[in-house]
């Protein structure tokens, strides 16, 4: 009787996995494949192992908690699209003929599926909705790579997931005679997710556009005597209405002397009249991650003063966003905003260039991590995504200003994909204006 029931449970199950390859969105076959190819291709001989994440895995590389259980291990990820714990990939390149791919995937589990949900398993549906043609149970690891071993080729595993990577070594190297030489792929995989493909820039739209927006939820709700995570709430509720699968990392929220620290992540404090809010705060969708600041005064105008320091942050900002093309370098980006702040801080900060308030570096490349992948050394190329993040922090004076977009490197320029955000204090004021006329006429 009881296996009857979990029979009919899991053909009550089984439509459902049409629609959920693992535990997410449909893969887009031809991405991955184009991403296993271009790998092999550049490895030849060589057979890559790459594992899933584990049960409540987040990142191994990230030093804080996701905001639900389990998020893929970014390389599987990018070479699947799958969203399932405990799997793997293993690649088997080839000079001499054609390449082989296979997905292991555990075997299902319907009772454990009651409290895990629904899961595929190693059979033809995995093979047709993931795009590898050979599916096999994790229970045939080991022959597998046995057959990967008898190659003799080099074996290539992500550095990062050395510990959990270490019974796979093991039984790689089992054979004395035919022991396997391991090398580090992620610096092969990592130089091909600094420049984003189509779906990819395509999940980066989507998570920044949310993310942009749920900062104009933020600016029309603000109000002083507000608490921080009252406001955290609010930009990150935008998130989730708008189909955010999580937080892209802790939001930062921080009003008067807390926005002078860089990662303020309490959010107890209340907000008083007159304060500025630093707010930090990113969506991420399919995996993908946004990273957006904006720096708003919670009583809807800036004080004179307030508004000079934006004013030189913004047009730090827009000195590099302007200068962004195919050839520069990260690096003369970061000279270009430094030395717009000290041609125009004037008497701002005492007569000195407001550069010794500015204490973080110009900005880092995202994409599945909000501070992604990849040597900042090199020339930009288009489908490069990265924040233009200048700041002034005056602890003394008790606020700071950051502005943070995230630009994509086109053909011909630039693309700020977070515009939707108003930058300019005249856009922020008269947008916290239009709300609170608002709010009053709704009494």
């Amino acid at each position: 009787m009881k296996s009857l029931l979990l029979a009919l449970m899991v053909a009550q199950q089984q439509p459902y996995l049409n629609e959920l390859p693992g535990m997410g969105r449909p893969v887009d076959v031809a991405a991955t494949t184009a991403r296993r190819q271009r790998l092999m291709d550049k490895l030849g001989d060589a057979v890559i192992v790459i594992h899933a994440n584990t049960e409540r895995g987040a990142e191994p590389d990230q030093d804080y908690p996701q905001d639900n259980d389990f998020r893929q291990h970014n390389t599987f990820f990018y070479f699947t699209m799958l969203e399932t714990p405990n799997a793997y990939l293993i690649m088997n390149a080839r000079s001499d003929g054609p390449d082989e791919v296979v997905l292991a995937l555990p075997p299902r589990n319907p009772q454990r599926e009651r409290w895990t949900g629904v899961r595929i398993g190693p059979d033809e549906q995995a093979a047709r909705l993931s795009g590898i043609p050979v599916v096999i149970s994790t229970r045939s690891l080991d022959s597998a790579l046995a057959a990967a071993r008898a190659r003799n080729v080099p074996v290539y595993l992500p550095i990062d997931q050395t510990s959990r990577y270490q019974p796979v070594i093991n039984r790689l190297r089992a054979d004395s005679a035919a022991g396997a030489v391991v090398r580090n792929v992620r610096p092969h995989v990592d130089s091909m997710r600094l420049v984003k493909d189509e779906i990819e820039i395509a999940a980066l739209r989507r998570a920044i556009q949310i993310s942009a927006e749920a900062h104009v939820d933020l600016m029309r709700a603000a109000r002083p005597g507000m608490w921080e995570y009252e406001l955290e709430a609010v930009v990150e509720a935008g998130f989730r209405r708008r189909g955010a699968d999580r937080l892209g990392y802790p939001s930062i929220v921080g009003s008067g002397i807390n926005g002078t620290t860089l990662h303020y992540d309490v959010s107890r404090r209340q907000t008083q009249p007159g304060d500025l809010v630093v707010v930090d705060a990113g969506a991420e969708y399919a995996q993908y991650t946004a990273d957006v600041t904006r720096t708003i005064p919670v009583s809807g105008t800036f004080t004179p003063r307030q508004r000079a320091i934006y004013n030189l942050v913004l047009g730090a900002q827009q000195a590099a966003i302007d200068s962004v093309r195919p050839g520069i370098t990260f690096g003369r980006l970061s000279q270009i905003a430094a030395e717009y702040m000290r041609r125009n801080s004037g008497d701002l900060c005492g007569g000195q260039p407001c550069n010794r308030y500015y204490i973080h570096g110009m900005g880092h490349w995202i994409g599945m991590d909000v501070h992604d992948v990849g040597t900042y050394n090199i020339p930009l190329q288009p489908g490069m995504v990265f924040t233009i993040e200048p700041g002034i922090y005056i602890p003394e004076e008790g606020f700071g200003v950051r502005i943070e977009d995230d630009i994509l490197v086109t053909a011909t320029g630039y693309e700020n994909l977070s515009a939707a955000a108003p930058r300019t204090a005249e856009e922020i004021e008269r947008l916290m204006r239009s709300a609170r006329v608002a709010t009053r006429g709704d009494r």
